[in-house]
C-alpha cells in the first residue's frame, strides 16, 4: 500500500481535524497576548508604514532592523481595517499566530496518518497546541508561529508532491526569517536529485513561485536599505558577549528536555535525554525514510539546525529554541509508536493494554509534562492561565516608564536604549537602539572591553556620551562597568527615575535625562 494513501474514515477523520484545529486556536486565545519586546519592534515597523514614514523604524533612517519582512508587512495589511497606525497590533498578532499553529498542528497530523501511524501524528499535533515554546511566542506577538507553519507546510507539500505549494511555502518562510534557509535548502537539493533522476522534472510554475517573491523583496530592500541582509543580523553576533560553545550547550540542553522533564527530574534526567530522544528520533526517522524518502529534509533539519546555530554561536534567544521542535517532537513519537509496536504484543497479550500504554507513552506523559509548565494564574501581567515562561515581567517595567517620560518627548526626542521594542512602541521618540539593531551608528562603539560586561551585554559608555541622546533607559546591569563608572556620563545626564529590579542580576531599570547645555 502506497505510503501517500491516507486511510479513509471521513466522519472521524472530520472530527479530529476540526478539534485539532480549534484547540491550538482555544489554547492561545485563553491567555491571551503576552506580548514580548522584539514584537513591538516589528509593530514599530508596521505603524511606520501605514503612517507614511515608510518601512522604517524611525522615519528618516532606512535600515532593515527587522529580520521578518513578511510579517511585517502582513501586519500592517491587516491593520489596515482595524484602524491603520492606532490597530491593535498585539491582538492581530495573537489571531495569526493561533490561526498558523492550528494549521501546523493538522499538518502533523495529517504527516502521522500518510505514515499509518495516525496515533503518532496526533500526538504531535496536540503536544504543538500546548508546548510551551509554542503558546509563548504565539502570545507573545513574535513571528514563530507563521514561520514554523511555513516551514512544517515546505516540508508537508515537498512529501506529498506538491511542487509549487511547497516553493510558495519555502519563498515566504524565508521572509518570514532568513534561517528558513536552513530547511529550504534542505529540501532544495531533495528536489534537485528528484529533478536529476528524472523523476520530476522542474517546471516554470515552481521556479517561479520561488523566486519571483524572494528576487521582489531582494530587489525592494536593496534599492531602499542598500542591502537585502537584515543588520540585525550583524549587530547581534557583533554586540553580545558570549564564552566559545555557549550555543552549543544551550541547544544540548533544549534537545535533551524537549517536554521540559527537567522540572522533575533535573540533571540525571537530561542526562538521559540527551541518549534518549536523539535514539528514538533515529528510530522514527529510519521508519519514516523508508516508508515516504522524501521526508528526509525534515528528518535532517532539526540536527542542521543544531549544529549551525552552535558553530554561529549567537546569543540564543528562547525563540531561536522553537523552529526544530515539529519535527524533533513528530520522530521522537514515531520511533517511541515503533518501539511499542514491537514490544507491547510480547508483554501484553491483550489489544486494549497495549493501546492503553501506547497512549500513555505517546499522548499522556508528553502532555502532562508540557502542561506542567503551565500556571494558573501568573504573578504578573493578565490574571488567566499562560506558561510560566511566557514571562513579561521587564515588558511591563519599560511599559510603566514608556508611559512615564511619553508625555516629554515628540518625534524630535532621542531615546536610547539597549531594549527598544516597548519603549519604541509607546513612545513618540526617536531610538537610539544602543544593541545596534535599528541604529548601525551604535556599532562603531564595539567591540568593548570584555570586563565590562556584567553579563552578556553593556552599554559603551563613549556611545551616550557622543551621541548625546536626550533621555537614557537601561537596566543597572547593562552600565555597571561603562556607564555608572564613567565620569563623562555622570557629568552629562541626570538620574530621572530609579525603578528597583532584581532582572537580570540588575539593582533597578535606571531613566536617565540629559542635561541642559
Amino acid at each position: 500500500m502506497s505510503a501517500f494513501r491516507v486511510p479513509r474514515r471521513p466522519a472521524a477523520s472530520l472530527l479530529t481535524a476540526a478539534v485539532l484545529f480549534l484547540l491550538p486556536i482555544a489554547v492561545r486565545l485563553v491567555p491571551g497576548p503576552r506580548t514580548v519586546d522584539d514584537a513591538y519592534i516589528t509593530f514599530r515597523y508596521a505603524r511606520n508604514i501605514l503612517n507614511g514614514s515608510g518601512f522604517v523604524y524611525n522615519p528618516g533612517e532606512h535600515v532593515l532592523g527587522t529580520t521578518t519582512p513578511l510579517y511585517t508587512g502582513l501586519m500592517a495589511l491587516l491593520a489596515l481595517p482595524a484602524g491603520g497606525p492606532q490597530a491593535p497590533f498585539p491582538l492581530l498578532a495573537l489571531g495569526v499566530n493561533a490561526l498558523a499553529d492550528a494549521i501546523t498542528c493538522l499538518l502533523l497530523w495529517d504527516m502521522g496518518r500518510r505514515l499509518f501511524a495516525p496515533r503518532v501524528g496526533m500526538a504531535a499535533a496536540l503536544l504543538w497546541a500546548v508546548a510551551p515554546f509554542s503558546v509563548t511566542f504565539a502570545i507573545g506577538g513574535l513571528e514563530t508561529s507563521l514561520y514554523v507553519c511555513l516551514l512544517t507546510g515546505a516540508a508537508w507539500a515537498h512529501m506529498t508532491g506538491r511542487r509549487t505549494l511547497a516553493a510558495a511555502c519555502a519563498a515566504l518562510a524565508i521572509l518570514t526569517r532568513p534561517d528558513a534557509l536552513l530547511l529550504v535548502g534542505l529540501l532544495a537539493l531533495d528536489r534537485a536529485y528528484l529533478a536529476w533522476r528524472r523523476q520530476e522534472p522542474l517546471r516554470l510554475a515552481e521556479l517561479a513561485t520561488f523566486s519571483l517573491p524572494l528576487a521582489a523583496w531582494g530587489i525592494f530592500a536593496t534599492l531602499y536599505y542598500g542591502s537585502p541582509l537584515p543588520h540585525s543580523v550583524a549587530a547581534k553576533l557583533a554586540v553580545y558577549h558570549l564564552s566559545a560553545g555557549e550555543a552549543l550547550v544551550r541547544l544540548l540542553q533544549h534537545y535533551a528536555t524537549p517536554f521540559f522533564e527537567y522540572e522533575l527530574f533535573g540533571p540525571a534526567g537530561t542526562a538521559v535525554g540527551l541518549i534518549l530522544y536523539p535514539f528514538l528520533f533515529w528510530i522514527g526517522a529510519r521508519k519514516a525514510r523508508q516508508a515516504i524518502p522524501r521526508l528526509l529534509p525534515f528528518i535532517l533539519y532539526p540536527w542542521v539546525y543544531l549544529i549551525i546555530f552552535s558553530l554561529a554561536n549567537p546569543l540564543i534567544f528562547r525563540w531561536y529554541l522553537t523552529p526544530p521542535l515539529p519535527a524533533y517532537f513528530f520522530f521522537i513519537l514515531l520511533g517511541a509508536d515503533t518501539l511499542l509496536r514491537q514490544v507491547l504484543p510480547r508483554l501484553l497479550p491483550g489489544a486494549a493494554g497495549q493501546t492503553a500504554v501506547s497512549l500513555l507513552v505517546l499522548i499522556a506523559l508528553p502532555l502532562g509534562f508540557s502542561l506542567s509548565q503551565w500556571e494558573r494564574l501568573p504573578d504578573h501581567g493578565p490574571q488567566r492561565p499562560a506558561p510560566k515562561m511566557a514571562w513579561i515581567k521587564l515588558e511591563l517595567l519599560y511599559q510603566q516608564v514608556a508611559r512615564e517620560i511619553a508625555p516629554q518627548m515628540d518625534g524630535e526626542t532621542v531615546l536610547a536604549a539597549g531594549d527598544v521594542g516597548v519603549l519604541g512602541y509607546y513612545t513618540p521618540a526617536r531610538i537610539l537602539d544602543t544593541v545596534g539593531l535599528n541604529s548601525p551608528e551604535a556599532l562603531e562603539y564595539y567591540p568593548i572591553d570584555p570586563q565590562a560586561y556584567v553579563i552578556n551585554y553593556a552599554i559603551p559608555a563613549g556611545m551616550v556620551v557622543n551621541q548625546q541622546p536626550g533621555w537614557l533607559v537601561f537596566l543597572e546591569v547593562y552600565g555597571r562597568r561603562t556607564l555608572l563608572a564613567d565620569p563623562a556620563f555622570q557629568s552629562g545626564y541626570t538620574l530621572w527615575e530609579d525603578l528597583p529590579t532584581d532582572i537580570y542580576g540588575s539593582q533597578a531599570m535606571l531613566v536617565y535625562r540629559r542635561n541642559a547645555p
